[in-house]
């Protein structure tokens, strides 16, 4: 990271920053390792935490405690430490891990991936109960649920390797090797008990500016697809050959690698239905789930898509949104009778029945939708897209069917097979009232889902049943018959939606000539989508200096002291010597007692310069009409250096701690259009420092 990024960051830990800030500045690169304690505090938001550990009473007398003890004790030794360091970071290790059992009422296992996940955080030298909180934050928030044998985490690893290479997860599936037995650790520790620490942290640093806990599962599917040809290679070994090689696949990361992996892994998260990762949020990292959504999700068949996502993925314009992303192309495989009550224009069909009633024009069927695909693909239509999206009617019984055609792609190794979750049903739902605008050839008439109540799939529909009216079909028939169509005020919300997907669905201005279909395109929607971005850094601070003086400011940006723990053993380099800087001779001693008798000083205070590795200097911060002048103390009787000279007009803002009104950072800069660019800072803690600022801020005004 260059100097000027190093700077902006540090003066973004000082402004109470965000994580998006954080990603901001850094765009994605590694952390400077003096500064990765407070960002990965501010990415988990535990910066302000209270310490928690001051409600532990330091009885050691869990039921497991013994056990805690010598995984503990066991785990140190191969770190390698001194037997100083060893003595201390057990005793950290068993302190936390007891209270977070106390805390949450949790009973410790071997191998829960706990001790290995604590390493990197002890590393950054913290408070115990900063740690802890760290610990605790990233846990809750990162760690999913369900990391078991034969856990939901695995069932969910599985869909999405199954999405991305059907072929691999075949060999996988045929050898018995399920993510569980190889995949437990990864998810456990975050990778970090099989890589390097190097690796966690640049990989921690990273993964934590995303703000994005499912990344977990696009790094682990990284790290199987980068080692397809090897696997491959071993599937005529035996299972626990292949296991072995498995779990420790992740050794073979090296930090300089750790930019491409995350890259890669996002690519595939871009390459992903957004809604699978998004519904499955609360099953993986929510308070709680139910049975119902955990069972759902070990049955799945496929990867599972939302009704929103495939109705607003097929309104789109190709042509605006990201080439990489997400791109359907629908497949309706409900019966020729139900299709024709309704569909989407954007859906081709394939009906199920075909595959055991005529299997020869089955297979005719699939290879007319492969070309369709292709040729709607090179149109740039609407409607075509690599991702193949499976729906069927949405009742199980009928539905077989069409699990038995997703099988069959599955079974060549088609990638990119999806289904509808909730089939023609939730696509019906989703329009309600607005079906007859964004359905192509609704018939309410003979819809089996407008009828649901009166008859049952399969059988034909009785005209007296329809003519005693369901109250969907009336507003149907109604409509059929030029009556007025319901007060707007009754209508859903999402109307204004449901009108720009009707006229993107139904503008088909170009077709795709398949050999058995017509395929209709819709290359033009009416509203571009709006790219999704992160905050840029030149944007972060809003319009606060346009063709403004300086300001100055108390900010009240941390609740905790910002004096960080030396990260290294040497000082940084003094702010004199820094580019950017007016200073005197750093060289020249002077004499503290005439310095501060001159005749340009308006008033002298104590202080000490204080350094962001932690070190900190007795000095005087002088005042005068045009600038402050710092004075370093040396041991020699009343002599000191200047280490700092600069105007009045620099200083940009000052900034106070909420919770050590005394620690004041001085931050020098100048407006750039309508931002702020800092350029420096100097930080100094200064008894009765309100006295210092309120005399340094009178006199920037009297510069303006």
């Amino acid at each position: 990271m260059d100097g000027n990024l190093l700077i902006e960051l540090e003066s973004a830990l000082l402004d109470d920053c965000t994580v998006d800030d954080i990603y901001a500045i850094c765009q994605g690169k590694a952390i400077p390792e003096a500064l990765r304690p407070d960002v990965w505090q501010v990415c988990l938001d535990v910066r302000s935490k209270m310490d928690q550990l001051a409600q532990f009473n330091e009885i050691f007398d869990l039921p497991f405690q013994t056990k805690l003890r010598r995984d503990c004790n066991c785990f140190v030794e191969k770190l390698g430490n001194d037997e100083e360091d060893k003595v201390a970071v057990v005793a950290d290790l068993e302190s936390i891990l007891t209270f977070y059992c106390k805390n949450r009422n949790l009973v410790y296992e071997s191998n829960n991936g706990w001790v290995e996940l604590l390493l990197p955080l002890l590393s950054l030298k913290l408070l115990r109960s900063d740690t802890y909180n760290l610990f605790e934050a990233i846990r809750d928030t990162y760690i999913p649920k369900g990391c078991v044998k034969n856990g939901n985490v695995f069932h969910i690893f599985r869909l999405l390797l199954q999405y991305h290479d059907p072929e691999l997860c075949s060999i996988l599936d045929t050898k018995r090797v399920t993510p569980d037995t190889y995949a437990m650790s990864w998810f456990n520790t975050l990778f970090a008990s099989t890589c390097s620490l190097q690796v966690v942290l640049a990989m921690w640093d990273l993964y934590l500016q995303q703000s994005d806990p499912f990344l977990v599962f696009f790094l682990s599917l990284i790290v199987l697809i980068n080692g397809r040809d090897q696997v491959i290679a071993l599937k005529s070994a035996s299972k626990e050959e292949l296991i072995s090689f498995l779990v420790n696949m992740p050794c073979n990361i090296e930090a300089d690698d750790v930019m491409d992996f995350c890259s890669l892994a996002q690519y595939y998260s871009l390459k992903t239905p957004a809604s699978f990762k998004r519904d499955l949020l609360k099953v993986l990292f929510g308070v709680q789930s139910s049975a119902a959504e955990e069972n759902v999700v070990s049955q799945a068949l496929c990867l599972p898509v939302s009704v929103n996502e495939l109705v607003e993925n097929a309104s789109t314009s190709s042509e605006n949104s990201n080439p990489d992303a997400v791109r359907f192309f629908l497949v309706d495989c409900r019966p020729a009778d139900q299709y024709n009550s309704g569909h989407l224009s954007t859906a081709f069909h394939l009906d199920c029945n075909l595959m055991l009633q005529e299997p020869v024009a089955f297979q005719t069927a699939v290879q007319g939708l492969l070309r369709s695909q292709k040729n709607a693909i090179e149109a740039n239509s609407n409607a075509g897209g690599e991702h193949l999206c499976f729906l069927g009617s949405g009742r199980l019984e009928e539905d077989q069917y069409t699990h038995m055609v997703v099988a069959s792609f599955l079974q060549k190794n088609t990638k990119f097979v999806s289904l509808l979750t909730g089939g023609y049903e939730a696509i019906h739902e989703y329009f309600g009232d607005n079906m007859i605008d964004c359905l192509e050839d609704h018939d309410p008439l003979s819809c089996l889902v407008c009828n649901k109540g009166q008859v049952q799939y399969g059988k034909s529909i009785n005209n007296n049943a329809v003519s005693g009216g369901n109250g969907s079909l009336k507003r149907a028939d109604n409509r059929r018959n030029n009556n007025p169509p319901p007060d707007p005020a009754e209508r859903k919300p999402t109307i204004d939606l449901f009108s720009k997907l009707s006229l993107a669905m139904k503008s088909k201005s170009a077709e795709v000539k398949g050999k058995l279909f017509d395929y209709i395109s819709n290359p033009n929607a009416t509203v571009a989508p709006v790219p999704e971005k992160h905050v840029s850094r030149n944007e972060r601070n809003g319009k606060r200096y346009r063709n403004v003086a300086p300001v100055f400011s108390i900010g009240e940006d941390q609740d905790d002291e910002y004096l960080p723990s030396a990260s290294s053993d040497a000082p940084q380099q003094p702010a004199a010597q820094q580019p950017g800087s007016n200073t005197e001779n750093s060289d020249d001693l002077v004499s503290i007692q005439a310095y501060l008798k001159g005749p340009d000083v308006i008033r002298s205070f104590k202080c000490q310069e204080v350094h962001l590795n932690g070190y900190m200097y007795d000095s005087y911060l002088l005042v005068t009409p045009t600038h402050i002048i710092v004075l370093r103390e040396l041991d020699r009787k009343d002599k000191a250096r200047v280490i700092v000279r600069r105007p009045l007009q620099s200083i940009v803002k000052i900034t106070a701690k909420k919770r050590h009104r005394d620690l004041i950072t001085f931050k020098y800069g100048y407006p750039e259009e309508e931002n702020l660019v800092i350029t420096d800072m100097d930080r100094f803690l200064i008894p009765n420092a309100s006295d210092a600022t309120e005399l340094i801020s009178k006199h920037i005004i009297k510069q303006t």
